[in-house]
């Protein structure tokens, strides 16, 4: 068994245009004093960081990694969520999405696929370039305005959008490969790989590519009402990253999983902050030091109801308190005596 480092912050839903979160050197700082140990960054956000020069430079991450250190913090993996998200997105949502894009491709589907390609291969360039072996990301979707369809699905839709969604991601892993890196793609609601289904449907594709690996966050499974439990034991040898975000669902008469076009805070179903849902993070934090999970265990703040920095503070303290501590040996150990084959032979009564 191995003990879970942390506690690690997604400085995603913190970064802004004010004091102290409108640089590196401020938003480090505050998330040292909330008393995090890591920070998960991402790329796509000029205020913290030039991916451009991280996956360039040596001089460049020395100088942006020795900046956090010295506020208090490691890097514990970047992100490309919303860069993903542009490897495949269905034309329903192009609008939706564009301002993801750098404006030199906005509304140019397809140069906006081939930057966006460019900018998560960069992003592995520069994990490499880190040491860092995990990076986190969406599939994108295809097939999300499908999902629970009517008339029926005709059919091979469902084939011919993973094939589709397997070849465009091919290279990136093939590039992850030569970095070094896991690619850990956030299991997520609009994306196509949004439960365990569908990430074997697309491991499948990929022949099984040792790079193709998964984020668990238990908040999109209570939601999907999935076993978020049973699912760390199924998916244990892939599970490379861990996302502490709690959630509840309450469903009504009124209202189920679809939330009825809801805000956040009126839907049955919402994200909380750690220790406010319903997630049971005892029993997660268990399997996931049961199974020899030694990456980070880094919050990602979304709450319908908490002030985030509250939800920071209190967040890093929840890791702290649920993150096991592992045995180096058996309970029990001081009961035993000498073991050979003889004796071991003696109580089973064989001559």
């Amino acid at each position: 068994m191995k003990t879970i480092k942390g506690p690690g912050l997604f400085l995603a839903q913190f970064a802004g245009d004010e004091a102290p979160f409108d640089s590196w050197d401020g938003i480090t700082k505050w998330a040292a004093e909330c008393g995090y140990k890591g920070v998960q960054v991402p790329v796509w956000d000029a205020r913290l960081v030039d991916l451009d020069k991280l996956a360039s430079s040596k001089t460049y991450c020395d100088e942006w990694v020795g900046q956090a250190r010295a506020n208090g913090v490691e890097i514990t993996e970047l992100s490309t969520h919303v860069l993903g998200q542009l490897v495949a997105v269905h034309p329903a949502h192009d609008a939706w999405v564009d301002a993801f894009a750098a404006p030199e491709v906005r509304g140019k589907p397809a140069a906006r696929q081939d930057w966006a390609v460019e900018q998560v291969k960069k992003a592995l360039t520069a994990s490499k370039n880190l040491g860092i072996g995990q990076h986190v990301t969406f599939s994108g979707g295809l097939l999300w305005p499908f999902v629970y369809p009517f008339p029926q699905r005709p059919e091979g839709l469902v084939d011919t959008a993973f094939d589709e969604l397997a070849a465009r991601w091919r290279p990136i892993l093939d590039h992850a490969e030569d970095c070094g890196v896991d690619v850990c793609y956030e299991i997520h609601p609009m994306e196509d790989l949004h439960d365990g289904i569908t990430f074997e449907m697309f491991l499948e594709r990929l022949d099984g590519h040792a790079r193709c690996n998964m984020l668990y966050d238990p908040s999109h499974y209570v939601l999907q009402c999935l076993d978020y439990l049973d699912n760390i034991d199924i998916y244990a040898e892939r599970i490379k990253m861990f996302h502490v975000k709690d959630a509840e669902f309450n469903p009504t008469g009124r209202q189920g999983v679809y939330g009825g076009y809801q805000p956040w805070v009126n839907r049955p179903g919402r994200f909380r902050s750690p220790g406010d849902g319903q997630v049971d993070f005892g029993a997660v934090f268990s399997k996931m030091a049961a199974n020899d999970f030694d990456g980070w265990a880094v919050v990602e703040w979304e709450c319908a109801l908490k002030h985030p920095e509250d939800g920071a503070r209190e967040g890093a303290q929840f890791v702290r308190d649920h993150i096991i501590r592992v045995t180096p040996h058996a309970f029990d150990d001081f009961a035993g005596g000498e073991v050979d084959d003889a004796t071991n032979r003696k109580m089973l009564g064989i001559d």
